[in-house]
């Protein structure tokens, strides 16, 4: 979950008290905190509902990296608004105002669904969008 780094920095590592709420810990930190909970738990289906969204970006592309290796036999849900995120998924459900008004992956989309692209475009340029 992208979470050793820190928590070896904790003053007490893996023993280290997490306040109520985490708030002794950043929003990142209790993000990757809460997907190494689950992944300890090794479950059939994962849900993860923008729990991407406190890590930079960097940190989010190592951790979808890491979690590709980990779930693999598993399925996996994932709810976003970063395009980042989802781009590289094996079906995206683009929402428009609750309706569902396409799915496909990232290249069908781009090319077949006007919703999907100005989202990608609103975040990316279009050659990091290709």
């Amino acid at each position: 979950a992208q979470a050793a780094d820190f928590v070896r920095k904790l003053e007490a590592g893996l023993n280290a008290p997490i306040a109520q709420g985490g708030t002794n810990v950043s929003g990142g930190q209790r993000q990757r905190l809460a997907i190494a909970r689950t992944l300890v738990q090794r479950p059939e289906i994962y849900l993860f509902d923008d729990s991407f969204s406190a890590l930079d970006y960097e940190t989010d592309a190592l951790l979808r990296a890491a979690l590709a290796r980990e779930t693999s036999d598993s399925t996996v849900v994932i709810v976003a608004q970063r395009v980042s995120t989802i781009r590289d998924a094996d079906r995206i459900v683009v929402l428009d105002e609750g309706r569902v008004v396409g799915t496909g992956r990232h290249q069908e989309l781009m090319a077949d669904n006007e919703t999907y692209r100005e989202i990608v475009l609103s975040q990316l340029t279009e050659a990091e969008a290709a």
